[in-house]
């Protein structure tokens, strides 16, 4: 894709998979950022429809739930236009396996688990899902969990190899809530919640002085 030489850098949105065990991180960029982002708060109340006490009706227990939907596009075509040899054989097929892979277990604590199966052990610990950031932007990065990845191709190359997909990805923000405070999501989270707050004031800021602006113009 030919690229305007006067055009501004724009940011790459991206995914982080950090293996805290082994010290270990992948990073997925986006080809194409997103056009669209969903995001939904669902404000977490201590009230009488949650069974509290009434007095308490005007407490929040915690941060808000917040979910993403992000709808991204990949495609192929660049790269088989340079006839690159990953593409021309696979198509987009490991960029799809990349993001697949954040919804399973590592094969090898599988086998490992049940190596200890048919050994007898009485208890096998499920594998843990892995530590991932989601990326939009330097003010916006966010411990998430996937809830959903839904994958539409749409077209394929003569190996039936998939060169361009539409992918819609569901996240589910995890809060200092949810994290203990020896998580590095824990902070993370804390540290966009204070820029939240800050930007926050920026705009009260703003809005008392349009509103004393209006003030002065109708008196």
């Amino acid at each position: 894709m030919t690229i305007f030489p006067g055009a501004p850098r724009i940011l790459k949105a991206a995914i982080v998979d950090i293996d805290v065990t082994l010290l270990n991180t992948s990073v997925i960029i986006l080809q194409y950022n997103p056009e669209e982002l969903t995001r939904s708060l669902k404000p977490q109340t201590v009230g009488a429809e949650d069974g509290g006490n009434t007095v308490e009706a005007m407490r929040l227990k915690g941060p808000p739930i917040e979910t993403f939907t992000v709808k991204a596009n990949i495609d192929a075509f660049d790269q088989l236009e340079k006839a690159d040899p990953i593409a021309v054989g696979l198509g987009i097929e490991p960029q799809l396996a990349t993001l697949e892979m954040l919804l399973y277990p590592k094969s090898s604590l599988i086998i490992a688990n049940t190596a200890l199966m048919l050994a007898g052990a009485i208890e096998i610990i499920p594998p843990a899902t892995p530590f991932t950031l989601f990326i939009w932007g330097a003010k916006r990065v966010l411990p998430v969990r996937l809830t959903s990845l839904s994958i539409e191709e749409k077209m394929y190359d003569t190996l039936l190899n998939p060169i361009k997909a539409e992918v819609s990805l569901g996240m589910r923000v995890l809060s200092y809530s949810d994290l203990p405070t020896d998580h590095p999501g824990y902070y993370i989270y804390l540290a966009n919640q204070i820029v939240k707050e800050a930007l926050a004031l920026i705009g009260r800021v703003n809005s008392l002085a349009a509103a004393g602006g209006a003030a002065v113009k109708l008196f």
